[in-house]
C-alpha cells in the first residue's frame, strides 16, 4: 500500500483547468493520477505541479504565471459551487449533462443507468407523421422500405 501524504488541492485543480485550456486535459488528470495514486508522489504545491505540467509538455513559465496569478481560481470555485449544489460532499462526483450528480464511486450499473436516462433525455424520440419515418422502439429502428 502507498503510503500518500494528503494536502489542499486548490492549486492542483487550478492546475487541471490550465491544462485544459491548453488542451491538455486528459494528459494532466492521467499525470495527477499516477504521480499521486500509482506513485505517492505529493500533488499539492507549485514545483510538484509544474514538474508534472512538463511531464504533459506544458510550458513550465506559462504554467507558473497561469497558477501564480491564479488565473483559473474562480473557474474552480465556481465549478466547486455547481457540485455542492447538485449534493457533493468530497471526491470523486460526477456531474453527467450538467443535471445528475453521482457521488462517490459507483458500481458501473448504476453509473450506465444515469448516462443512459441523460442520453435519453437529451435525444428524445420523435416519430415523423407521413409514414415514412424510421420507427423506433426498445429493440431498435424499423426504416421504412423505399419504393
Amino acid at each position: 500500500m502507498l503510503d500518500n501524504l494528503v494536502g489542499n488541492t486548490d492549486l492542483a485543480h487550478e492546475f487541471l483547468a490550465h491544462a485544459s485550456a491548453e488542451g491538455k486535459n486528459r494528459e494532466a488528470w492521467d499525470a495527477i493520477f499516477r504521480a499521486y495514486f500509482g506513485q505517492a508522489r505529493p500533488v499539492f504545491s507549485m514545483d510538484d505541479l509544474l514538474d508534472l505540467g512538463q511531464e504533459v509538455a506544458l510550458d513550465r513559465e506559462g504554467t507558473r504565471r497561469a497558477l501564480t496569478e491564479h488565473r483559473y481560481q474562480r473557474q474552480v470555485r465556481d465549478d466547486a459551487a455547481r457540485a455542492q449544489r447538485r449534493g457533493a460532499t468530497g471526491v470523486p462526483f460526477i456531474v453527467v449533462d450538467g443535471k445528475y450528480g453521482i457521488p462517490g464511486a459507483q458500481d458501473s450499473d448504476g453509473l450506465l443507468d444515469v448516462l443512459r436516462t441523460a442520453w435519453d433525455e437529451s435525444r428524445p424520440l420523435t416519430l415523423g407523421t407521413d409514414g415514412d419515418a424510421p420507427v423506433c422502439g426498445p429493440d431498435g429502428c424499423a426504416v421504412p422500405a423505399r419504393s
